[in-house]
């Protein structure tokens, strides 16, 4: 049975969440605060403009600049196709309205906002305008989704007095048990019940409720029965936390505990050096074998590789072996950095039919521990495997690089080689179309050096037939395809 240890580190400028399990890193999740929006928080709004010719008021929240509120994302309920009430006739300038933010400011446009509040849950996301109970398009059996209406409903009417409102059953409601279900209803009314309280006693542009932190939404979505402990490294975060959860998470504040040691928290579980393999290309395995791991735009592909494994008796229980380790390590490599959309593992080719099948249910069953819905297909033609896992945030790699300067992300640039003919072309272009007295070539120190070495006669022989002297300096700064050809 696994045990899980939750560590947080906390600092005012990024928090960093690692689930550890067996002593292995599974997963990681960052914030930063800078990078924070505020979709999904709530304010009391002053109408300070209302724009009959754009259906649109401006409203005032506190920010730099007015938010946008659209008569469309006015009126609360569901929608119908009955004519929108226009929006002169539903608000008024210095009017207080309890509006959420739904898409955050870009540029000079200010956020836009609804008054039509939802607020999201582990399983649920509930809505106090409305009264119906929706369900997730990805959960596709009818006989499923009829179920689980009929559990929320029935779960909703038994909370009590607190009762109204609707709801959605997020995907991840899917094998929801009832106690889990009835915990999130719970906390997502109490939660608008809160909201409620503080807008009959706060003042226009205040905010109501935030978005939860990194640090809530963990101690809220991660602990299970398998948890042992959530560790964080902040006192003022711990009694932070530990007032959010006795409110709405009171099962998980038992397991809270505030980290005292002068050694960082991730330092003393090696949680750095972790971070720093989970950005790297290529996964060495125990066994001597590897996966190397590409990650485009459009997919991400998992090659696995015997590399120094020659242990087992024979070729063939040396790749299967290779393999069975290779789907374990494959399932915590997705978690760990996060790898979203389509997957391609190639596996190395396996002709014993049960070996697959063997290495298709160990991926299986590691992926099973896996939060985000995967699919796994078999085993193609090709011997490729093809995964699907359900993208929840940016990977850890989009998160924390940013494309090379130097190759644009493409991995590679040009030979110093390649840079010298190009730039032994570009004088010749150059020399048919002006006459100047001399060309002076600007490149990086190998392509100069080159050019001054082993491509010297060419460059010489240029110049003859040019009729022109062509000078060189070196720019440390240059990357090595970059050159500039100055006309003198």
């Amino acid at each position: 049975m696994s045990v899980q240890d939750i560590l947080i580190n906390w600092a005012p400028q990024e928090t960093r969440v690692a689930v550890v399990e067996n002593g292995a890193v599974q997963e990681l999740h960052i914030e930063r605060t800078l990078e924070r929006g505020l979709v999904g928080n709530v304010y009391i709004g002053k109408v300070v403009r209302v724009l009959p010719g754009m259906q649109s008021a401006f409203i005032d929240i506190g920010l730099e600049r007015a938010a946008f509120l659209h008569v469309a994302d006015l009126n609360p309920g569901p929608k119908t196709d009955a004519p929108l009430v226009p929006i002169e006739r539903q608000v008024f300038e210095g009017q207080t309205l309890t509006v959420q933010v739904i898409k955050d400011a870009i540029g000079t446009k200010g956020a836009r906002l609804s008054t039509q509040v939802s607020i999201a849950g582990r399983m649920l996301v509930f809505l106090p305008h409305d009264n119906h109970i929706g369900i997730s398009q990805k959960i596709g059996s009818a006989e499923l989704r009829e179920s689980l209406r009929a559990r929320v409903t029935a779960l909703a009417a038994e909370s009590g007095k607190d009762g109204g409102g609707g709801f959605i059953l997020r995907t991840n409601a899917e094998e929801a048990s009832d106690g889990e279900l009835a915990d999130d209803i719970r906390y997502l009314r109490r939660t608008w019940a809160t909201i409620r309280e503080r807008a009959t006693r706060q003042p226009p542009c205040t905010l109501l409720h935030q978005h939860l932190t990194l640090a809530q939404r963990v101690l809220r979505d991660l602990p299970n029965e398998h948890t042992a402990t959530i560790r964080i490294d902040s006192r003022m975060q711990f009694e932070a936390l530990q007032a959010f959860g006795g409110e709405f998470t009171p099962g998980a504040v038992g397991k809270l505990e505030h980290y005292r040691g002068e050694r960082p928290i991730f330092d003393l579980f090696g949680i750095e050096e972790e971070i720093a393999r989970a950005l790297a290309r290529r996964v060495e395995l125990k066994s001597g074998g590897y996966l190397i791991i590409d990650q485009t735009e459009a997919l991400t592909t998992i090659d696995v590789n015997t590399g120094g494994f020659v242990g087992a008796r024979n070729f063939d229980d040396t790749i299967f072996k290779t393999n069975l380790e290779a789907a374990g390590a494959m399932a915590r490599q997705l978690r760990l950095r996060n790898l979203g959309g389509i997957i391609i593992a190639d596996f190395i080719d396996m002709t014993n039919e049960a070996h697959q099948q063997a290495v298709l249910a160990e991926l299986k069953k590691q992926l099973s521990r896996d939060r985000p819905r995967t699919t796994v297909s078999g085993f193609t033609p090709l011997g490729l495997v093809e995964m699907t896992r359900k993208r929840t945030r940016e990977s850890l790699a989009h998160m924390l690089c940013e494309p090379c300067p130097t190759c644009q992300g493409r991995g590679q640039v040009k030979t110093a080689r390649s840079v010298c003919y190009d730039i032994l072309r570009e004088i010749l272009r150059e020399a048919r179309q002006f006459s100047p007295k001399e060309f002076r070539v600007i490149a990086s120190a190998a392509v100069v050096e080159m050019l001054l070495d082993e491509e010297s006669v060419h460059l010489a022989g240029l110049s003859e037939f040019i009729g022109k002297p062509i000078s060189l300096s070196a720019e440390a700064g240059m990357n090595p395809e970059q050159y500039d050809i100055v006309l003198m």
